[in-house]
């Protein structure tokens, strides 16, 4: 009988992707309103697809890499790695797409995804480093 790896639980890796997924949205949404370039679902989607699938580059390299430690919400290696993945894969699709990738948007984008998707997760560690 082959050894079991450990699987994660589904909603252990769902609940972090589904809130990763609406922090990219958020992130897309703010820039169209910022730019005046309406907030509707198609256009937000239309921004936010070449994060999205960073994104989920991100995830599947920790995944892969970590797959007996992988934990959704830890901070490094997966809050890194999605963020990394959602900036570096997401402005090279906008550029292959032909999308914008101004100096001044690659900053506030690296900036913001860090404080959205970094940032959760170390809200979701203070209940813990208070027991401990």
């Amino acid at each position: 009988m082959p050894a079991r790896t450990r699987t994660p639980a589904l909603s252990a890796l769902a609940v972090p992707a589904v809130i990763d997924v609406v922090l990219v949205l958020v992130f897309s949404a703010i820039g169209r309103g910022s730019h005046e370039e309406g907030v509707t679902v198609g256009g937000t989607l239309s921004t936010a697809w070449p994060f999205l699938v960073g994104l989920a580059v991100g995830w599947a390299v920790t995944y892969a890499l970590y797959r007996e430690k992988f934990v959704a919400v830890s901070l490094v290696p997966t809050g890194v790695l999605a963020w990394i993945g959602a900036v570096i894969v997401g402005m090279v699709l906008r550029q292959v797409s032909g999308e914008g990738t101004a100096f001044s948007f690659i900053v506030v984008a690296t900036v913001t995804l860090a404080v959205f998707l970094l940032g959760w997760r170390l809200v979701a560690r203070l209940p813990q480093r208070r027991r401990a």
